[in-house]
């Protein structure tokens, strides 16, 4: 005989940082270790870098296609960013909580102000530190794809990111990718075991109580 097993709703795990202290590279890797994770996929009117692929790291888009969509409140979030537009899908999101999925979110603070307004219950929010400036500048003129005027710009604007930190559940300083990948995996399952996470448990109690 089967026994009854407590159901959960989904999570959204926020992850921000100033660009390069790692979020991103962070989100990979715990997708790789939870099996249960996926990336939210985010719309934007960014030209794409090499290697990237349409549907997969963005969905890309022109500006009016972009701003149709937002009127027509299909975003669950939009920000936009060193003059491009991001935003987050709401009806892959809602299907992928619903059937208990936990979903990463590699997005800056002005979304993930609207997306804990939009759902205060299902987000959890971690913000990622460097750290220190220099390793930051480093990380940035590491990367082969940013031109030396959009480094110069995303250093400009860490100051500006890193000053929203406290309004996050948890802070990580990466000193070490291995180490801040075991924070989030505990973050994560600590948050899975919430009791207000998992409705199912009521009527698991209730059978377990009923056999006695």
């Amino acid at each position: 005989m089967n026994e009854a097993c407590p159901t959960r709703r989904g999570i959204m795990l926020v992850l921000s940082s100033p660009s390069g202290a790692g979020k991103t590279t962070l989100a990979n890797m715990l997708i790789e270790a939870e099996s249960n994770c996926t990336l939210s996929i985010s719309a934007t009117t960014r030209d794409p870098r090499p290697g990237e692929v349409h549907g997969k790291d963005y969905f890309f888009m022109d500006r009016p296609a972009f701003e149709a969509m937002r009127n027509s409140g299909a975003f669950l979030e939009w920000a936009e960013v060193f003059g491009n537009l991001y935003g987050t899908p709401r009806e892959s999101v809602e299907l992928a909580l619903s059937s208990g999925k936990d979903i990463i979110f590699d997005i800056d603070w002005q979304g993930t102000r609207q997306l804990y307004s939009e759902a205060p219950g299902d987000v959890i929010r971690v913000f990622i530190l460097p750290p220190s400036r220099e390793v930051l500048a480093a990380r940035l003129h590491g990367r082969q794809s940013d031109t030396s005027e959009v480094v110069a710009r995303r250093m400009a604007g860490a100051a500006e990111e890193i000053r929203h930190w406290n309004e996050y559940d948890y802070v990580l300083v990466n000193h070490d990718l291995a180490s801040s990948l075991e924070a989030l995996r505990a973050i994560l399952t600590a948050e899975r075991c919430r009791r207000e996470r998992n409705p199912g448990l009521m009527a698991f109690v209730n059978d377990l109580l009923a056999r006695n």
